[in-house]
Parts: structure tokens; C-alpha cells; sequence
């Protein structure tokens, strides 16, 4: 089985970089033909003429768009084509709601829908080693698998419909919690007029170490935030987290962490800073301490 892949963005250009190393890559399709006329230039990948096409050639069909409304309209267009028995993988982060929706209306026309969210950010995406957290159909998952292997070093069924999403919230509550945590830390740091680059060093070899430390931490002390992971889509992210908690609960839960990043993130985006990495935190942390001194 190959794979057809729509969505040619930060991630999804690697994603579908490493189906084509593989030999799994069937058709491509982007919303701007630039970015699928790169990859074709880049590893010789099949441009699709257009959503139709794409779907009605293909068994198994990764998307990776930006928005929940975003994939509700890639499917509505090529639900006409679709095939019976089909799968389709959406590596996007969206609401666990809108999972379910969809999931449930593809499974009434014979298709399978699988919300299988990433973690890894660009670097991942580009090595083949991002981590995929899977809700619903566990058969149409297993047939997927060998060809979701070419980019991902982990693959774990989390549950029904919905269950994918559910983890990747989780993900991104932790991602924001550790955002706070690295980029404070080192303002700090930089208050206390410590080498910094000896700093990040020693506590990535301690209990604090992390990955976002040490991926991140060097850039943004050198006030470098190339992205990774944008402010845009991480804030997106938490937006989806609270309306996630708004759909269990009855009473007025928060969740202090988000609530608190999702306010910096605003603040960012205000000053023109929402296309760079979620380590531009740092601007903010710097800021505090300036303030008080």
C-alpha cells in the first residue's frame, strides 16, 4: 500500500519527503502548487491534478492541515471520489469533537478515519521520527502502519475516535507548562549574569533536562526563534485545550498553565511575533526581569 499526501507545510513537506524515500508516496497536494512543485523538484513526487483526482486513486490518504475547518473542507471536496474501504490519516491537531464528527460520517460511507496527531516538531518531521498518537479504527490502523512507519518512530493506538487528539492536548498542556518553565528559568539566568550557553549545558545533564532545552535553549538566548513549533499554532492548540475541558466538565474548570500561555501568546501575536517559534517566549520572560530591576 502507498499513501497519497495533502498538506505540504512545515511538517507535512518532511512527512511526505520520507513516503517518497520510502517508495510509499503515491500523489501529492498542496493549496499552493509552489509547495508541491518543490517537492517534485526536491525527490520526483507525483503532483495530483486536484483533490478528486488524488482521492479517487488512493487506498490511504495523509492529510496534515492547519485548522479543524481546514480538514472538514479538504474532505468535504473529496468525499464525491473517495474510495470504499479507504483510510484516511489526519496527522493534524483539531478538536477531539471534530474527530468524532468526522469519523462518524466517513464510517456510514465505508471509510475509515484515523486522528493521529504528531509530536517531534520540523526536525522529527524531517527525520522520520515523530511520534503519532492514534485514535479509532485499531484494524484500519494496522494496515496502515508499515507505511506510517517511513515517518514516524512511534506509533501508539490511544483508543476510539477522538482518543489521538485527546493525547496530543495532553502533549501540548506539557509543551506549554515546559515553555514557561525553560524560557523563566533563563531569563533568570541571564539576570544573574551567568554564562548561558554553560548554563543550558550542565542542566541538560541534570534532572531538568529536557528536550525543549536542549533544542531550543541556545537559539533563544542568542534572540534567534526560527521556527519550529509557531506561536500561532501552539496558541490554536490551547484554544482547542480549554474547549476540550468545557465538553467534560460542568463546572467553571480551568487550566492555569494554558490560561497563563495562551495570554503571553496573545501578547506575542500583538507584537508582530506569532510567525516565530513558541521559544520566543523568551521575549516576554526577559521583559519581566527588566521590569524589576
Amino acid at each position: 500500500m502507498k499513501a497519497s499526501f495533502i498538506g505540504l507545510g512545515a511538517m507535512g513537506y518532511g512527512m511526505a519527503a520520507n513516503l517518497q524515500k520510502t517508495g510509499q508516496l503515491q500523489l501529492t497536494w498542496n493549496r499552493s502548487i509552489e509547495r508541491s512543485q518543490k517537492l517534485a523538484e526536491d525527490c520526483g513526487a507525483t503532483i495530483a491534478k486536484d483533490l478528486t483526482e488524488l482521492a479517487s486513486q488512493s487506498d490511504l490518504i495523509i492529510t496534515s492541515v492547519s485548522a479543524d475547518n481546514d480538514i472538514r473542507d479538504v474532505i468535504s471536496v473529496m468525499m464525491s471520489s473517495l474510495r470504499k474501504g479507504s483510510i484516511i490519516v489526519d496527522t493534524s491537531t483539531v478538536s477531539a469533537i471534530t474527530a468524532k464528527e468526522i469519523a462518524a460520517f466517513l464510517k456510514a460511507k465505508d471509510i475509515y478515519f484515523l486522528d493521529a496527531p504528531v509530536s517531534g516538531g520540523v526536525e522529527g518531521a524531517k527525520n522520520g521520527k515523530l511520534v503519532m498518537m492514534i485514535g479509532g479504527d485499531q484494524d484500519a490502523l494496522n494496515k496502515a502502519k508499515p507505511v506510517l512507519a517511513s515517518i514516524s518512530s512511534k506509533i501508539s493506538w490511544m483508543g476510539p475516535s477522538g482518543s489521538g487528539q485527546a493525547t496530543k492536548a495532553v502533549n501540548q498542556i506539557m509543551a506549554a507548562g515546559i515553555n514557561q518553565a525553560v524560557t523563566e528559568a533563563l531569563a533568570f539566568a541571564e539576570a544573574m549574569q551567568l554564562p548561558l550557553e554553560e548554563v543550558i549545558d550542565v542542566i541538560s545533564n541534570g534532572a531538568a533536562g529536557n528536550w525543549f532545552l536542549q533544542h531550543r535553549g541556545k537559539t533563544m538566548v542568542a534572540d534567534k526563534f526560527k521556527p519550529g513549533f509557531k506561536v500561532d499554532l501552539h496558541k490554536k492548540d490551547l484554544d482547542l485545550c480549554r474547549e476540550m475541558i468545557e465538553t467534560v466538565s460542568d463546572t467553571d474548570m480551568r487550566l492555569p498553565i494554558v490560561e497563563m500561555t495562551r495570554l503571553h501568546y496573545e501578547r506575542l501575536q500583538k507584537a508582530g511575533y506569532g510567525e516565530e517559534d513558541i521559544s520566543a517566549l523568551y521575549r516576554i520572560k526577559k521583559e519581566m526581569f527588566i521590569a524589576s530591576s
